[in-house]
């Protein structure tokens, strides 16, 4: 059992190196401070909450966006393990949130406050794709979402995971279309 914990654990760290190497400008919070945006007119950063020993919270940490020049900030996301944070050209930062050693989730804040937060999830993936590929998201108790990228309307997505079902494993590179709602995964 505790050697497949270890190998459960080593495979999370795998996938969150293999998402900081694959795309560079990934960030893992809370291991990082801060991110400034490439046009350098702004700044996300991790923020750790101090709580009491008679105080029960799940929040350990907030994403927080910074607009330099006038020193407004706004609250992003609050999360509890691991981020990986990127900007995605100056108008989308884009993270992948390790909910836990089983799952992952990925989340798209627009700069602009008055623009829908995406978040996207094992439930809502499966319910996009086909029912051939739903199967291995839906009886399967490792999967994780993680975003890679926005290219305009669209937001790129690689699903992975394995369990009963794919013992050795699964992997999708998907294509979630914002505008549709669709998603079309390889």
């Amino acid at each position: 059992m505790r050697a497949l914990l270890k190998y459960c654990a080593g495979l999370v760290l795998f996938a969150i190196a293999c998402s900081a190497a694959s795309a560079e400008q990934f960030t893992l919070f809370p291991d990082r401070k801060e991110l400034h945006s490439p046009d350098g007119r702004f700044v996300i950063r991790s923020i750790e909450h101090a709580t009491g020993a008679a105080e029960l919270s799940g929040v350990f940490r907030t994403l927080v966006i910074e607009e330099i020049a006038s020193g407004n900030v706004r609250k992003l996301y609050d999360y509890v393990g691991r981020v990986a944070v990127a900007w995605s050209g100056n108008d989308f930062i884009i993270v992948t949130d390790y909910v836990s050693k089983k799952t992952s989730r990925a989340l798209v804040f627009p700069i602009d406050p008055h623009r829908e937060v995406l978040v996207l999830d094992k439930v809502q993936v499966a319910s996009l794709i086909s029912d051939t590929q739903s199967v291995h998201l839906q009886q399967n108790d490792h999967v994780f979402v993680e975003v890679s990228s926005v290219e305009g309307t669209a937001l790129l997505l690689k699903v992975w995971g394995y369990g009963r079902r794919d013992v050795t494993g699964f992997r999708f590179v998907c294509r979630y279309d914002r505008a549709g709602g669709t998603a079309v995964c390889q």
